[in-house]
């Protein structure tokens, strides 16, 4: 039993942890050693206290919040032409706070939701093959359908010009194809058990169809 509590590389568990994660008392953890037979009755009642214990396990470890309404720090990586949520910094630039978000980000799985500058949800993702950190990120710099994410703007020049009023060049307003990090402002992630992350995901999505920019809507398969 206290290997198949222990965590690799962790000292063996106390009477404690192993009464809790039976869900009994130390003193009924005694009793049980201390028997040299049981009973049916005994069984079932212990049967049954380690399925409550059990339950709560998975009711608390089920969805775990990392981060909420998180106003995303725009920068650029590289040339230019990707992005990251936020930049912890490095030496004596270094933010303790960035650099604990993105520790977390690293070390989970789960699902995460982008909002825009009102804070009306605009995408929600999942993963569970990669970090958060690495997922969010990627999905924030990604190339998606342009039905989707589609803005009416004007165009303006990027290259070094004179400036000239709109009454002096006409510049039409048009469909321009945006990706997420021009629309993003605020991003939620969410550690997620690894059975749930894909019904989690599937269950915003669906909840709120008309207000996402999901193209695929994927089926619940809770049952």
């Amino acid at each position: 039993m206290r290997r198949s509590i222990a965590v690799a590389g962790s000292p063996a568990p106390t009477d404690r942890a192993v009464a809790e994660y039976l869900g009994i008392s130390i003193t009924g953890l005694a009793n049980w050693r201390s028997r040299e037979m049981v009973t049916t009755r005994q069984m079932v009642g212990l049967l049954t206290a380690v399925v409550k214990a059990s339950k709560r396990r998975t009711e608390s470890e089920a969805i775990k919040p990392i981060v909420e309404f998180f106003q995303i720090q725009r920068t650029t990586v590289g040339n230019g032409s990707n992005c990251r949520i936020f930049d912890p910094g490095k030496g004596e630039n270094e933010h303790p706070y960035l650099t604990g978000l993105k520790r977390e980000l690293e070390r989970h799985r789960g699902v995460y939701i982008f909002y825009d500058s009102r804070g009306r949800a605009l995408y929600t993702g999942k993963t569970k093959a990669q970090s958060l950190w690495k997922e969010i990120n990627l999905a924030y710099n990604r190339d998606r359908d342009p039905n989707l994410q589609r803005i009416l703007r004007v165009q303006h020049p990027e290259r070094r010009q004179d400036f000239r009023t709109s009454d002096e060049m006409r510049r039409q307003i048009r469909p321009i194809n945006v990706r997420l990090h021009e629309l993003a402002e605020y991003v939620s992630a969410y550690q997620v058990s690894e059975g749930m992350i894909g019904d989690i995901e599937s269950l915003l999505i669906r909840a709120f169809p008309n207000d996402l920019l999901n193209k695929k809507i994927e089926n619940l398969t809770w049952g």
